[in-house]
């Protein structure tokens, strides 16, 4: 039971909260320490034993409380004061320029009137919200979908990076301040928390972004604590009791605060200087310690911003630069097919571990056959992969100025083939019968296999019993033997969901003995 704080030990409580925030910010938003780690751990040490004697001492925004709380059995939702907004695309210098233009045309300016612009780095990693009352943080959360996120505060309050109280010298704190913001990850942290998972056999994070996410939306902010996630400030929300002229003032204040704000932030005096300053980082982003994505550029004047408003969901006054994708060379080691969930067949190439935008890639998408036979993609090839976004898009083209050996072809089930019982069909129509051609390779006897292609059909709960379905022999050669799977069912919407079932099972149970179900068959339908 804790005993009732005299005045002295709720003053030094108060003391030693002041100079441990003091301390962290130095530490690691200055990345200059003020004293030596033991004098900090001594000084933490205390207040921590104040608070286990007095709790009524311990508040939401001490120090220790940056370890971590209890776990959660769920997060809340957490309506934002403004909406998070999302942004425009730009992907060129051309595109950058017309939305200079877009901009003085719905401000009625001229090439002459002066427009400057605030191009800041962007950050792959988690936007969030931080809402602070009278200088202290009350609630972390998540973008979500711009309007409504989740409340990860104990999660939030872990990050040193984040000030849970604000300083009173300097800029006024504002009564209600929301500050905007992304969390992430340094490469050499993402590294160490996959090198550790890696030990424990646990699954690795597929680029630093899902990583800083799956850390902020722990149940457990023990473990967000144990993973050094960092961040930078960018922007706000609702500010109650202050206002600022432009976004660099806006920045300033922020790191006033004590805020972090990325350095590399730059005031552009036109477009020009703008795409200049994305062509710089879209070279030497490599040089950084964490992962970034492109450039956002923003109007300077809050005036000329409140002017032109948003459409959408996006402000008419910024625009995202996306950088060109990354690519890189790497080798195909097998080609196999996967189901999705409707069915559809598509290609996979897995190829050799390569690093690319960040992300180690050992699989891509070959989209479907047509593309595999026109880019000629084999096991064995050299390809070039392309990353977009930390996420593979697609093989581009084979590297042919690599030398290829032993290059092997692959049977692919037709990823064109679309069993289609909804032809000729109208919901009025209650009975219909179709028919799904099935190429088999030959391996054993053609009994077994029909045998095996009733069954599937069969078992599906929406076939029709009388008349049960049937398999019939078309065509055997020595490589192969051909089957048509019939069946009845009662209605249109049945047709749908037994052709998705019976596509999935067929490749399940044949895997790479299944050649093809042929394309252009159709359905056969009756009413």
């Amino acid at each position: 039971m804790s005993t009732s704080p005299d005045t002295d030990i709720a003053k030094r409580a108060a003391e030693l909260r002041a100079t441990l925030h003091d301390w962290n910010y130095r530490y690691h938003t200055l990345d200059a320490p003020a004293v030596s780690d033991a004098e900090y751990d001594r000084l933490f040490r205390e207040l921590s034993e104040i608070e286990a004697l007095h709790p009524e001492l311990r508040t939401d925004d001490s120090p220790t409380q940056r370890v971590g709380a209890p776990p959660a059995a769920t997060f809340q939702a957490s309506e934002h004061r403004l909406p998070m907004l999302s942004l425009a695309n730009a992907f060129s210098g051309e595109e950058l320029a017309d939305f200079d233009r877009r901009v003085r045309r719905m401000l009625d300016l001229t090439i002459e009137n002066n427009l400057e612009y605030v191009a800041e780095l962007k950050f792959d990693g988690l936007a969030v919200s931080l809402t602070y009352e009278r200088g202290v943080l009350i609630v972390g959360a998540t973008r979500g979908d711009g309007y409504r996120g989740e409340n990860v505060t104990a999660n939030l309050r872990t990050v040193r990076d984040i000030p849970l109280v604000l300083p009173a010298d300097g800029v006024s704190v504002p009564e209600l301040l929301e500050v905007r913001g992304e969390v992430y990850l340094t490469k050499a942290e993402f590294e160490r928390i996959n090198a550790e998972r890696s030990a424990g056999g646990r699954p690795l994070f597929a680029n630093p972004r899902n990583a800083a996410a799956g850390s902020v939306r722990q149940l457990d902010s023990s473990v967000t604590a144990s993973r050094n996630l960092r961040f930078f400030a960018y922007g706000v929300g609702e500010v109650s009791g202050i206002s600022f002229t432009g976004q660099r003032q806006l920045l300033d204040a922020l790191h006033t605060w004590r805020f972090p704000v990325n350095p590399h932030t730059r005031l552009c005096a036109d477009i020009q200087e703008v795409v200049s300053f994305c062509e710089h980082w879209a070279v030497e982003r490599q040089s950084l310690d964490y992962e970034i994505d492109g450039v956002v550029v923003k109007l300077d004047s809050l005036e000329l911003q409140n002017r032109l408003g948003s459409v959408a969901r996006s402000p008419r006054w910024a625009i995202a630069y996306k950088f060109p994708a990354e690519e890189a060379v790497t080798r195909v080691t097998g080609i196999v097919v996967q189901v999705g969930r409707t069915g559809a067949l598509t290609p996979v190439a897995e190829l050799e571990p390569v690093s690319v935008g960040g992300v180690t890639v050992s699989r891509a998408t070959l989209h479907n056959e047509d593309e595999v036979r026109r880019k000629d993609i084999r096991i064995g090839d050299w390809v070039v992969t392309t990353a977009g976004e930390g996420i593979v898009k697609r093989i581009n083209v084979r590297a042919t100025e690599i030398e290829t050996f032993d290059r092997s072809s692959i049977v692919i089930p037709n990823s064109n083939f679309i069993i289609n019982p909804v032809r000729n069909w109208t919901l009025r129509d209650t009975i219909g019968h179709f028919t799904v051609p099935v190429a088999v390779s030959y391996d054993g006897n053609p009994d077994e296999v029909a045998k095996m292609l009733l069954e599937i059909a069969s078992n599906h709960p929406k076939l029709m019993r009388h008349p049960g379905p049937d398999v019939n022999l078309v065509k055997l050669t020595p490589q192969a033997m051909e089957f048509e799977l019939g069946g009845q069912v009662r209605n249109v919407l049945d047709a749908a969901a037994v052709s998705s079932d019976l596509r999935m099972e067929i490749v399940r149970r044949f895997g790479k003995k299944l050649l093809h179900i042929p394309s252009g068959q159709g359905a056969k339908a009756a009413k």
